[in-house]
């Protein structure tokens, strides 16, 4: 084969290699279960908050409120990830917050740094709009609880085996007295095996 021949033959067979390696993409639901590192992923963290949300608002404690007809109002605080992966607890405290305000049982204050935001567009309003428009400083709801937490993780590993568990502990404290007058957590095992190819 002449070497114009094999150059052809070559871009042929790199044509060929490149076709076979496209990504391909699927859309799925939002909320489908797909767990394919057995890391926490998306469908932990909406199912966790979910269930932790429930229990929390079937709690005595809410149930005082419910005697007196009291909503709670409530902030939340630190949700440290002490497990041994990244997580971003971010997505985890919006899932707590959309379903504890979509329960109707509970009230959210902005937390600290939605606060210092908002309390800078009060002074800039102050300073530039309208007495009728402006939103007074002063006037703030002030949270009654606060809600903390963590998240931990034990790995065991053996060849290409793994048992991954995850537990999640919340509490809810009053801040006036600092009581703790709920605490609950969520206990997650995932068995992940790996091929011998991905060892």
């Amino acid at each position: 084969m002449t070497p114009f021949g094999t150059r052809i033959s070559s871009l042929a067979v790199s044509v060929l290699l490149l076709s076979g390696c496209g990504t391909k993409v699927t859309r799925v639901s939002h909320d489908s279960t797909i767990d394919l590192s057995g890391e926490w992923n998306d469908t932990d963290s909406r199912l966790v908050a979910e269930e932790m949300v429930k229990d929390a608002v079937s709690a005595n404690w809410y149930k005082a409120y419910e005697t007196q007809k009291k909503i709670p109002r409530v902030v939340i605080g630190e949700i440290r990830n002490k497990s041994h992966e990244h997580i971003n607890t971010e997505t985890f405290i919006n899932d707590i917050q959309r379903y504890l305000v979509n329960s109707g049982k509970v009230e959210f204050v902005a937390n600290k740094a939605e606060r210092k935001e908002l309390r800078d567009e009060k002074s800039d309003q102050a300073q530039n709009s309208s007495v009728e428009s402006q939103q007074m400083a002063g006037e703030e709801s002030g949270a009654e609880l606060m809600m903390l937490g963590e998240i931990n993780s034990i790995v065991d590993s053996e060849g290409g085996k793994s048992v991954v568990f995850y537990q999640i502990n919340l509490e809810l404290v009053q801040i006036e007295s600092h009581k703790k007058v709920w605490l609950g957590d969520k206990k997650i095992k995932k068995f992940v095996e790996k091929s011998a190819s991905k060892l």
